[in-house]
Order: C-alpha cells, then structure tokens, then sequence
C-alpha cells in the first residue's frame, strides 16, 4: 500500500521510487516519460493521481481581466499586447465592486477560484495597486480563493498581497528557457523566476505553468517541465495552455497542436509534480470531448469555468457541466466544506 509520500513510476520498464516529492529530474528521466507508450503512460499517470488526489474531482475556476490591453511587452502569442493590432482596445483598471459582481457570478457557477488579470508589465502602484487590495480581500470575504497575475513584483507588493489574503499569484514561465527568446524579449527568464521567489517569501503559493504550440520542439516541453519540477516547493497549480492563436500576433497563423501533445504533457507533468493541481487552460475550445477526457485520464484536475479567459474565448458553462455529467467527474466543493 502506497503512502502519500511514496509512489512508484514505471516507464518503459525502468522504475524511479518517489520517496516525498523530486526536484532533479533529467531530461533523460522525463524524455522517457513523455515518449513512452500513451496507453501506459496514461495507467501511470492515474495511479499517481489517485495516489495524491481524490479521483473524479476537478477544480473549477474563474478569470476575469480586471486591467486590459495596452501592454508593453511583445509576448508573441497575446492579444493584449500594444504592439500588434489584434482588436482588443486598452481598458482601465474595473471597479471593485465590478469584480466582486463577477466573483459572485462564479461562486453560483461553481467555481472555487476567482483569478483576476491585469495586462501590466508590472503590478501598478499607488491607488491602482491599493483597488487590486481591497478585490483581494473582498473575494476572500466571498470564500473563494483569490488568484492574481499582474505581471513583475517587487518583494513589497508580494507581501502587501499576502497581507490581503491572496490565495495564488500565477506567473508563468511560458516555455523553456532556450526557446524563451523566441516569443518574448521584453522580460527574461530570470526576471519570472525572481518574481516567483518573491511570491514563495512572500508565503503566496504559486501557479505557474507554460504553452504548447507556439513552435517549440519536444526537448523545449522537456525542459519547460524540468524547470517547473526544480521549483520547490513545486508550483501547487499548473496550468498547462494550448496556443490560442490570435490575428495580428506572431503567431497568429500557427498551425493548431496534435492534441495528443496536450495529453502527454499533462501526464508528464502529473508525474513529476504529483501533488500539484494541473490546469487544462487556455485552448480547451478547440479540443474535442474525447479528447479533454483524455486529458482528465492523464490527471488534470483543474478547468477554467466560463466562456471567456481575459480576452479570449472558453467553453460555455453548460457545456462543462454536460461534459462532466458524461465522464462522472464532479467540481470540487470550497476547502470550508471539504474541511467540515
């Protein structure tokens, strides 16, 4: 009988005992992973998700663009980027009652989470930053937890988020470090890393995940994963996204991913981060049913509730709920009723 703190992972004969969690895989460990035969790849993956996670229970969450558009940064896949004519105008900061409207809405959908975006470079200051406070609290008044991605922090603004109660800061690493440079050069690697470390010192706990298909290859997911795995404490939210390719973008004309890609990162990720929550992210609208069933196999256990995520479209509500009605799975009740 396996322990929580125990679990063992076959993969293509070769074994690896998981004694607490690891943060030094290879690229050789985690290219035999994600290779092997999908069909015991995904017989693994459950196992381990089993091991760490009640089965049939995904967690469901809210995003909501509180700040959009007009961004600085040339991320090649964002439509809220200033540098590219995408359609998507510059808005101001929303209200705090707007959100808290919004927050509520999702709490009635049934969603857990309520994550607020704002397309800055870095989290504004002055009366800007002290509104994102107050949503922060009122959200937690709400009994949701509070996720916030406003770009770059200071370790002040960490602490300051902290102090308001904020459940999760994401900041994703987006790709491999070598491949960074091809989609964005406006912030480098080390400068998402040491906004993560400031979240970890501030005691936020982190979501932080990465994109398929924007033209990376196989080792650039490989080393995507490692460099999450080597996080520790592991990032306790993964979201893993699929490229929604956006006109006017870069990579606006991206051909769409093999889905199956999706699936074997999910299950990679899964068995390198097992006690982590992995999200199936942006793109899920251009996957068909079988195939985020798939997905939820391979130990995804976290959506995005909605038909809109900042300023792209998602599934409709009502689809997700017939999808889960299909598969059996059911959205994961507040920690305050999981507790009682």
């Amino acid at each position: 009988m396996r322990t929580n703190d125990e679990c063992t992972i076959n993969v293509r004969g070769r074994t690896a005992v998981q004694s607490g969690l690891r943060h030094d895989w290879s690229l050789t460990d985690i290219e035999a992973i994600y290779t092997a035969p999908l069909l015991d790849l995904l017989v693994r993956a459950q196992e381990v998700h089993r091991t760490f996670h009640p089965a049939n229970e995904v967690q469901g969450c809210v995003l909501l663009s509180i700040k959009t558009g007009g961004c600085p940064e040339d991320c090649g896949y964002c439509s809220q980027s200033a540098r590219y004519h995408t359609g998507v105008s510059a808005a101001p900061l929303v209200g705090v009652e707007e959100t808290l409207d919004a927050a509520r809405e999702a709490k009635a959908q049934g969603a857990t989470r309520f994550c607020m975006g704002a397309a800055w470079r870095r989290a504004a200051s002055g009366e800007q930053f002290h509104r994102v406070l107050a949503m922060v609290r009122g959200v937690r008044a709400l009994g949701l937890e509070a996720c916030c991605t406003l770009g770059m922090l200071t370790q002040e603004q960490a602490d300051a988020l902290a102090g308001a109660g904020l459940t999760a800061y994401n900041h994703n690493l987006d790709t491999s470090p070598e491949f960074y440079g091809s989609i964005i050069t406006t912030r480098t690697y080390d400068d998402r890393l040491e906004t993560l470390a400031c979240v970890r010192r501030a005691g936020i706990t982190v979501c932080c995940g990465g994109i398929l298909g924007m033209g990376e290859d196989r080792r650039d997911r490989y080393r995507l994963l490692q460099q999450l795995a080597a996080l520790d404490p592991h990032p306790e939210s993964v979201p893993i996204n699929l490229l929604v390719a956006v006109e006017g973008t870069p990579l606006g004309r991206r051909p769409p991913e093999d889905p199956l890609e999706l699936v074997r990162t999910v299950a990679t990720a899964r068995l390198l981060m097992p006690r982590s929550y992995v999200r199936l992210s942006a793109g899920r609208l251009s996957l068909s049913d079988e195939a985020q069933a798939l997905c939820f196999l391979a130990g995804a256990n976290s959506v995005f509730l909605g038909d809109r995520l900042l300023t792209t479209p998602n599934r409709e509500v009502d689809a997700d709920r017939a999808l889960f009605d299909r598969l059996g799975l059911r959205l994961q009740a507040s920690a305050a009723v999981r507790e009682a």
